[in-house]
Parts: C-alpha cells; structure tokens; sequence
C-alpha cells in the first residue's frame, strides 16, 4: 500500500489517494477466489472444487476483482490513515479510480478532526444573579414539608375539591366492560386531573356508600381501542379522606429535623436554600460563559461531526423513551412527525455541542490540563457518596476513562469562570441593548 496524495479539502475534509500494488492485490483477489468458489457452478466439477482459471476462463479475468477490493480496502485505508497520521471522523466515501492485475487505486475523502483557533477564553463577563432568600421562601420550603408529613383522615360528609375519595369502579363500553377499566379501593384525589378528564369532578357531592353511573367520553389522543368513544363508569364511594397538614411548631421541627426548635429548622432551611441558589447562579453564570467560549472559536467543523452528535442525540432520546414504555415509532406519530424531521431538529443542538466540545478540548490542549490518579479516585469517591455505593462498585460500572474527562471538563469550566467577571443582570441587559443600538 502507499499514498499517492492526501489532499486537504473544506469543511476539514481531506481526500486520499491510495494504490495497492500488484503483488497485494493479487493476494487479495485469491483470497476472494477461495471465499467465493463454492458458490460458483462450473460443468464438471463439484461445487468448491474448479480452479481459478477455468472460472476466469467462462466468467473474464474481473470476477474476483469487487470482492478482491473489499478486501483490501479496509486494511489499505486504516494503514493510509496511520502513515498520515489523520484523526479521522466518521465513515470514508470511497470511490474506485483503476483497478486490474497491476494493482488497484481508490479514493477515500474523510471528515478529520478540525483544527481550531481559540478567541477570548479568560477574563470574560457574564452576569451572576444575586442570592437573595426571604421569609416566604424559607416557609415556602416548611409547607412543602408538612404536606410530605401529612396524613389523611377519614371524615363523614360529602366529596369536595382535594378530597381523596377511596373508589370502586368499572368501565363499560356499550355495556361491556373493557380492559383497564376496573379497580378497587383506588385513592383519588379531587382534582389531581389522574384520571380522563370529567371523572373526578363528578364525583364531588358523593358520600361513602353512594353509587352512580358516570358518563365520559375519552379524548382522541387516547388509546386506539378507546380514543372518542362514549363510556359509563359504575363507581361507588367507599370512604372520604381529607389531608391533615401538621401545625409548624417545635413539635413539628422535632418530628421531621435534627433540631429541637422551629427557629433552628428555619436557620438551617436558610442555609440550605442559600446554597442551592448560590450553585445555581454559578451554574448559570458558568454556562454562559462556556457559551462564549464556543462562540468564539474559529474552526471549519465538517457535517460527519454534527450529524454523528445529532444521531448521539436522537439515540439518547430513544433510550428515555424505552424507559417510560413508549416506542420511538408512536411517539413519532403522537407528535405528527417523521425520524428524518426528528433528526433535522436535532441538528441545531448537535451544532451547539459540537463547537462546545472543540472548544473545551483547545482549552484542554492550550492549558495542558490533565487529570491525576487521586483526583478521579476523588469523584469516585463523591459518586460513591451521592448514590450510597461503595467505591469499588462504581469503579466497577463507571470506567475510569470517562471520570477522567469529566474531571477534565470541570477543570476547564472552572479555569474560565475564576478569571470571568461577574456582572449584575441588569448591566448585562443594558450592555446588549446598547450594542443592539450601535449595530442599527
């Protein structure tokens, strides 16, 4: 094998042109002798057993040469890529310049890795929301968690709005009962919207014991079976319930905290509530950074990268959707769309991270950032923390690899928000306005 040219194109493409000589490509069209001799028929001889020249003789000197060049392209590209030392992005088109006894010549035009040129990465501005945590959001957090510790209490009177009704029911179509419409001593909340729209609300007014028809007609986006059609429910009331929501006093601090008095919990809320929203405007102000950063480099990204992300994407996507039970082909129909729109969509975002990850990597590359032993053992550790492992068992499911990078990544993020500049949103506005004005 040699390389005849390595020719840089646009869009970081680059087209090979690469010759394998007559010795090896004689090997090759052997090799496809002996792979495809027992599927040729040849008078006189049993299946796999006519030499090469007399197939050659009824078939022309060519027959073997497709299968002879599938074989030794593979090979023939991967050495090309090596000698020339390409990182390489994607699949090659491959087209067929010459090919007989004396050897064969092909073209492979690939997308590489681009190179790329960093603009402005440190010293930039963003702006940073200021933390500010109020009373009301401290008793916003309390009542949250007396309704987790709240406890339903039966009472004697008639279904209202928030009432949790424990119900008997059956679903009939046209007087014969379908599947899944069917339960016992089902708990439902009063205007929870849980079950098909109109069910509940005529269930208000029933007191336990009580039973009645109830007429509803499912919506058109609703199982096939059932989409449109009137149905009756027999439903019967069985018992009334009303949520009884703890008083927020030292009793109550006690029963769900470590502290002894309502006014530590709501100390201690306040911390937490202020952390949490500190980490989130850093987040923020983190991420608009990195999104300057992204757009301020300068590369000719080529198409395999994006429509590999973009693929990445739709597949993680498919994966969510598995979970939840839904099949990617209904989901399709449920939203009016195709997969080849569905990939059209993702192209935009795919785009976005794309020039997000060649930035990143030029910072890694500039800045010579790596990762020690210690320091991804440490995340493990915090992994193993956050989700109750123990360290080994993430070692065991989480490669190493991986946690390197992410450590890297955070590396980077963390370079370019500790010599950023925070600004108040306000500012920023103003900033944007002004520029808008200057540009018209």
């Amino acid at each position: 094998m040699s390389v005849k040219s390595c020719e840089n194109l646009e869009k970081s493409q680059v087209k090979l042109t690469i010759e394998v000589g007559a010795e090896e490509f004689e090997k090759a069209v052997n090799k496809a002798y002996l792979q495809m001799r027992g599927k040729m028929n040849v008078p006189g001889f049993r299946p796999g057993k006519a030499p090469r020249k007399i197939i050659e003789g009824m078939y022309g000197a060519e027959v073997f040469y497709e299968e002879a060049v599938n074989i030794v392209l593979p090979d023939a590209y991967e050495a090309a890529v090596q000698e020339q030392k390409l990182e390489v992005v994607g699949y090659p088109q491959v087209e067929l310049e010459s090919c007989g006894k004396d050897g064969v010549v092909f073209q492979c035009t690939v997308a590489v890795y681009p190179e790329v040129t960093l603009g402005q990465y440190k010293g930039l501005e963003a702006p940073r929301a200021e933390v500010k945590v109020m009373a009301a959001d401290v008793n916003a957090r309390l009542k949250e968690m007396a309704e987790r510790n709240s406890r339903l209490v039966s009472v004697e009177r008639a279904v209202k709005k928030g009432d949790t009704a424990t119900i008997d029911f059956e679903g009939f179509d046209n007087g014969v009962a379908f599947d899944g419409g069917k339960g016992e001593n089902f708990d439902l909340e009063i205007g929870s919207g849980s079950f098909v729209p109109g069910f509940e609300d005529q269930l208000v007014g029933m007191k336990a014991g009580e039973e009645k028809d109830i007429d509803i007609t499912f919506p058109e986006n609703y199982t096939p079976e059932l989409a449109g059609k009137p149905v009756v429910f027999h439903v019967k009331v069985n018992e009334v319930k009303v949520k009884e929501i703890p008083a927020m006093d030292d009793e109550f601090a006690k029963d769900v905290s470590e502290f002894d008095t309502l006014k530590e919990l709501k100390a201690d809320l306040k911390k937490k509530i202020t952390g949490e929203r500190k980490e989130s405007a850093q987040r923020a102000f983190e991420d608009v950074l990195m999104q300057k950063v992204a757009e301020g480099i300068t590369c000719d990204i080529p198409d395999a990268m994006v429509n590999l992300q973009a693929e990445q994407m739709a597949n993680n996507f498919k994966q969510q959707l598995a979970s939840q039970g839904i099949p990617f082909d209904q989901y399709l129909k449920m939203t009016g769309t195709t997969e080849a729109d569905f990939l059209s969509q993702a192209h935009g975002p795919a785009q976005e991270q794309v020039r997000m990850d060649l930035a990143v990597e030029a910072i890694i590359k500039a800045e010579g950032l790596e990762a020690t032993d210690d320091e991804v053992n440490a995340e493990m550790q915090k992994l193993a923390d956050k989700y109750g492992m123990d360290l080994e068992s993430v070692k065991k499911y989480l490669p190493a690899a991986q946690v390197r990078e992410q450590v890297i990544r955070e590396k980077v993020v963390k370079l370019v928000a500790d010599s950023a500049v925070a600004v108040a949103p306000e500012a920023e506005e103003k900033k944007e306005d002004k520029a808008e004005e200057t540009a018209e």
